[in-house]
């Protein structure tokens, strides 16, 4: 009888022990292989993940409702592991750490001088938070966000240092390392998302305090599903939203698409709905198509190579990732018997970081692109007579629909071997060259032709006799 007592108080020990200890990583326990925690309420999961089909391990957290995988934070975004069976999570040295292999490298960390840290607990809200003995807060994943913000996170401009968080998005469906795309909010109180750090395409606005909320984002009028609050004092700016049915999944992501978008799960629904999306249009998202590559709206999938043109990396294209672009079938040689011509893409928005090359006619501008081996485009402004040139990859090209008056022809360089042979677009291109040349043969001519008639007269000054000083 002593037995079974003592038996039944070791059961309930070891399921008291097993049910508090299971959204927690503890001094005494690692996170391996196919180990997994989850937060109390059941609402998120945490554990090794491989993307798509990436070779590639990494320390994620998902929703565990949903049927579809679908991570919100990513631990060590840029450096996976190979191997999960032989990584581990764990508290080490007053920190969060994951080693890598059998050699036991740390791959990722928290990244705190304290030792004090005693556990780490995955919040029903989807925040890691880092603890010391008496519970309180070292470190937080809130603090570090990644390509999702979820109900509940601030997304902060610090007044101080003027930084702000960032949202990031992936580099690809495949790979959670930092991409090209991010949000953040800047002094003005507008959120504004930047292409590389720098460019900027889209901005919300700054916030707008008596109708609570953001200029340019106007779904934020039909709040019966969220509600928003904005927050602003002498050290910090920062925006946060919460969702009234918490039973609904919901999450703001900065895509890979370079769109910031806001998708809902509602109760009893296994899709995702789309709230809202910005900017609307995917052409719209800066350099979208990656260098080369033209952006239409009207076709699908949105990016295009030109003629003479691959994509860069046909297995990203094939996932949607366009990021990298398109490259010439043939590389360019400048170098006499080697022959380039100019393929006119017409109705097209005018890459950036363009060059003013001079007032000049058309013909000329070709010729002098053409006659510059670093000349890979060029387009002419007949309002003002610019010759305009890229003598760099071009970026950010948009095909305009066919009724939109106001595009450009833009003159891309390519191989002689790729031009097309017989379509209407090949014989522009030798009109085009055929102008160009004709225009610096005609240059040279009216150079020549003035100094025949110079020396014609002078010839005859000297024939009547009289003395010439020189000048002309």
């Amino acid at each position: 009888m002593a037995s079974f007592f003592l038996f039944v108080l070791f059961s309930l020990f070891f399921l008291c022990t097993h049910v508090s200890s299971a959204d927690t990583i503890s001094a005494d326990f690692t996170l391996s292989g196919d180990q997994t925690i989850s937060s109390s309420g059941g609402t998120f999961k945490m554990g090794f993940f491989q993307p798509a089909t990436s070779s590639n391990f990494y320390i994620g957290m998902w929703y565990q409702q949903l049927p579809q995988q679908t991570i919100v934070w990513v631990a060590n975004r840029d450096k996976p592991v190979s191997d999960k069976k032989t990584s581990l999570l764990k508290i080490s040295n007053g920190n969060l750490v994951l080693l890598d292999g059998n050699n036991q490298t740390p791959v990722w960390s928290t990244g705190l001088n304290s030792s004090s840290a005693h556990d780490a607990v995955l919040q029903d809200d989807g925040n890691l938070v880092l603890r010391d003995d008496s519970g309180s807060l070292l470190w937080q994943s809130f603090d570090h966000p990644g390509d999702t913000w979820l109900p509940g996170a601030k997304i902060r401009y610090d007044k101080r240092t003027k930084k702000s968080q960032r949202l990031t998005s992936w580099t690809g469906v495949e790979d959670p390392s930092p991409g090209l795309f991010s949000l953040e909010l800047d002094e003005s109180t507008a959120y504004k998302i930047l292409w590389n750090g720098s460019t900027q395409y889209w901005s919300s606005g700054p916030w707008n305090p008596q109708s609570k909320l953001f200029d340019s984002v106007p779904e934020m009028r039909l709040n019966y599903i969220f509600n928003y609050s904005f927050f602003s004092n002498a050290t910090e700016s920062y925006f946060t939203y919460s969702i009234y049915n918490k039973a609904n999944i919901s999450r703001l992501v900065m895509d890979v698409s370079g769109q910031i978008r806001q998708s809902s799960w509602l109760n009893n629904n296994n899709q995702r709905n789309l709230f809202w999306s910005q900017p609307r249009q995917q052409c719209l998202v800066y350099s979208y198509c990656g260098s080369f590559g033209i952006c239409s709206s009207k076709s699908q999938p949105f990016c295009q190579c030109p003629r003479g043109f691959r994509p860069k990396s046909q297995k990203d294209w094939d996932l949607k990732d366009y990021s990298a672009g398109c490259v010439r079938k043939t590389e360019l040689q400048c170098s006499r018997g080697v022959v380039n011509q100019f393929l006119p893409l017409t109705n097209v928005k005018l890459p950036d970081i363009l060059e003013v090359w001079g007032i000049t006619s058309f013909s000329i501008c070709g010729s002098a692109c053409l006659g510059n081996c670093s000349c890979m485009a060029y387009a002419h402004d007949e309002s003002s007579n610019r010759c305009l040139m890229w003598t760099k990859d071009v970026f950010n090209l948009q095909q305009f629909e066919e009724d939109y008056s106001e595009g450009n022809t833009l003159y891309l360089r390519l191989s002689a071997s790729d031009m097309p042979s017989s379509s209407t677009s090949g014989k522009s291109n030798k009109a085009v060259i055929f102008g160009a040349v004709l225009g610096s043969l005609g240059a040279i001519a009216l150079v020549l032709l003035a100094v025949i008639i110079m020396l014609r007269y002078c010839r005859r000054k000297r024939m009547r006799g009289e003395k010439s000083d020189g000048t002309l």
